[in-house]
């Protein structure tokens, strides 16, 4: 079989995985409103993706070697339609937790063991690109879906059963059974099931990056959708989120030509920067300012960040890719959710505006502190190693 052919499966079903994770993103204000909620339980809800994916990566990072990759991919496919299907049966927050929490469990299986998957196929001295296309695929899928959500509620009103939901219903159970007829690459090892994930040496500092930038996706995501709903545009909700993550998605070309330090040197100055912008928007109402802040964070953070992240720590680890791709998103969901619930919090108490404040005043600080402990360390661990 021609090498591209389970290239591309690969990476339309990862893409598919991802499609689902904010497919119901733009619904977000409505299963609130359905179970009377407020600003704490939506962000609560949206971080219980990451209760589901932390224990799937802390355990569960290797299963793959030990079962192939094809059986988790498949899986993550059938979860995401599964959860997607108890929000259309079931809409309430209740619900939204749940669903969330697959769609977490299904992540962690596919993301760890896709990316291991893609490098195998095209080989190791090529783990850049076979980074490229992951982090390409995963990308579109997770701004696609909460966009095709916000298009379908365009297109036909207000709704619990958008066509975005339906697509997906006829593509996850077809690309399951595809997953698993792709071809055997790699050779199963008799290892324990569960498996802890591994952090190569020399990378907290790209860990540390994605735990920031992904921390910022988080609030525009979660947080600021809110507060585009308060001021009477939430209909924008689906192409804000969408843009938090294209526009990173065009940005990887740039990034794949870039050493990893350098790419994750530029990352550092465009996630407060991007922040800033979006958080001035808010501020003064002004939409422009909020979708440019959410191109310039998504640059950041799916974009230089995110493939020089991935590609750093599977060149580094090249016996324990799933492993080593598992600690990565340990660090990367950590500031996805974390910061998010701390936000949605001080949100109830004070106000959406004043929590976005005091997220950009954390985030520029931590920010400052990483790169100031990266600068003094006599061998940085953003010496980049330029693959494929």
């Amino acid at each position: 079989m021609p090498k591209v052919i389970p290239i591309s499966f690969l990476a339309v079903g990862l893409f598919t995985v991802t499609f689902a994770v904010n497919l119901q993103a733009p619904l977000y204000d409505a299963y609130a409103a359905e179970s009377n909620v407020g600003a704490t339980a939506v962000t609560v809800a949206f971080a219980a993706y990451v209760g589901g994916l932390m224990p799937t990566l802390l355990l569960l990072g290797g299963l793959s070697d030990r079962i192939g990759r094809r059986i988790p991919i498949a899986l993550a496919l059938i979860l995401g339609a599964l959860a997607t299907a108890l929000l259309v049966q079931i809409p309430s927050w209740i619900s939204l937790v749940i669903a969330r929490f697959m769609l977490g469990i299904g992540t962690g299986l596919a993301t760890t063991a896709g990316t291991a998957y893609m490098t195998e196929i095209l080989g190791a001295d090529r783990a850049k690109s076979a980074a490229l296309i992951v982090t390409s695929a995963t990308s579109l899928g997770f701004g696609g879906g909460a966009l095709a959500t916000g298009i379908s509620l365009g297109l036909q009103g207000h709704t619990l059963l958008p066509a975005s939901y339906i697509a997906l219903f006829v593509a996850a159970p077809v690309l399951a059974m595809i997953a698993l007829t792709l071809p055997r690459i790699d050779k199963p090892r008799p290892v324990s099931l569960l498996r802890f994930p591994v952090f190569p040496v020399g990378t907290w500092v790209f860990g540390a990056a994605m735990a920031l930038a992904w921390s910022t996706t988080g609030m525009t995501i979660a947080v600021v959708p809110l507060e585009l709903a308060e001021n009477n545009l939430g209909g924008w909700t689906g192409l804000v989120i969408f843009l938090a993550i294209f526009v990173g998605f065009l940005c990887q070309p740039i990034a794949r030509r870039m050493t990893n330090a350098r790419a994750l040197a530029l990352g550092f100055i465009l996630i407060p920067l991007g922040f800033l912008v979006l958080l001035a928007g808010v501020w003064l109402k002004v939409l422009a300012f909020v979708l440019l802040g959410t191109c310039i964070t998504s640059a950041a953070s799916y974009g230089f960040t995110y493939l020089a992240s991935l590609a750093e720590v599977t060149l580094r680890a090249p016996d324990d890719r799933a492993r080593a791709t598992a600690g990565l998103f340990v660090y990367a969901y950590f500031g996805f959710s974390l910061p998010v619930i701390a936000s949605g919090v001080l949100a109830d108490m004070l106000g959406l505006l004043s929590a976005m404040v005091v997220f950009a005043i954390a985030q520029i600080t931590v920010t400052g502190i990483i790169v100031l402990v990266w600068s003094q360390r006599s061998d940085p661990s953003g010496t980049a190693i330029n693959a494929g």
